[in-house]
This record gives structure tokens, sequence and C-alpha cells, in this order.
């Protein structure tokens, strides 16, 4: 059977070929997965040109490490979407976001704005109530990451990329900061 009559979700076969060296395996791929995967790495960077740019970088590396795949150790859109998505949140805790251009300025500007509602929200509490108490007891960061995340709505993910820390930290610091209020606020 050659690769051209492989049903398209018979992604492992391709994989393989790809680690065979078989360009066209990854065209397969490309033109099965790519508009999917750019949608992933859209939602994760919020911008469209830096996610083609993640599913580009994805792409070789998918054509680099085909050989490392291993159907025993999950699926093979599982592997492909996991390069994907990782390679979106090193983009996105590097701060490659930000570009010389001058709409990603105004982007920066429109964030700081949105920033300083967020913690104008937290300012406009009753400076006696007991949830500004608590919140005033974390630290910094910490408010930070719980404002951004219960006032602005963002994903831990883009609050990462905005305190620029390791995705794991900002959780961690969120879920703590979050169970010093519960216990504040007892």
């Amino acid at each position: 059977m050659s690769l051209a009559e492989l049903p398209t979700d018979d992604l492992a076969v391709l994989l393989v070929a790809c680690g065979r060296g078989e360009r066209s395996a990854l065209k397969r791929i490309f033109d099965v997965e790519a508009g999917r995967l750019i949608a992933l790495a859209e939602r994760i960077l919020r911008r469209r040109d830096l996610a083609e740019e993640v599913v580009q970088e994805a792409f070789l590396r998918i054509w680099t490490s085909a050989r490392q795949f291993d159907g025993s150790r999950g699926s093979a859109r599982g592997w492909i979407y996991a390069i994907v998505r990782n390679r979106a949140l090193n983009v996105l805790r590097d701060g490659r976001r930000e570009d010389t251009v001058e709409e990603d300025r105004l982007e920066a500007l429109r964030e700081d704005e949105q920033m300083e509602h967020i913690l104008s929200a937290w300012q406009a509490l009753d400076r006696n109530s007991r949830l500004h108490e608590c919140l005033a007891a974390l630290d910094d960061r910490k408010r930070r990451g719980i404002l951004l995340a219960y006032v602005g709505g963002y994903t831990h993910g883009e609050i990462a990329g905005r305190l620029k820390l390791p995705l794991g930290t900002t959780k961690s610091w969120i879920r703590r900061g979050l169970s010093a209020l519960r216990e504040c606020m007892a």
C-alpha cells in the first residue's frame, strides 16, 4: 500500500515513514493535521503569526524526531499534538510574543491597560473587607496570578507568559495563593 492510499487517520504509519526519510509522509501529516495544529497553537499564543511559526518548527521537529515515536507509549496524534503544545508553551514562556511590529506594541499597551484594570478591581474592594485584607497579605506575584486568573480570566499558560515564569511555578503559586486565601477567609 502506498502512502497516498493510507487512511488519513493512520498517523503512526506516516510517522514511521517519516523516520525512514519519506518526505511524502510528512506532507501527508501536514495536509491532514496542520489546520488543527495551528488552531491549537493559536489558542495558547493568541497570535496567528506565532502559531504558524510554532507549527512550522514543530513539523521540523516531527521530521527529525520521527524515529523516536513509539506507538506502544501513546497515539501518534497525541505525540504530534504534544510537540506543538510544548513548543507553543515554550514560546509563551520565553516571551517571544514581543515583536517590533507596531501592532504588537499596541497589544502590549492593551495588556498593560488590562493589568491596570485588574489591579484596580482589587483596589476598588472595600479596604475593610476580609477579601481585601487577605489578598493584601499575599506575596505580590501570587496576588497578581490570582487576580489575572479570576478577575482577568487568563489561563495558567497566559499568566505564566505575562509573569515570565515557568507554567508549573505559576500553577503552584496560584494554588498556594488560593489555599492561603481560603485559610485567611475562614
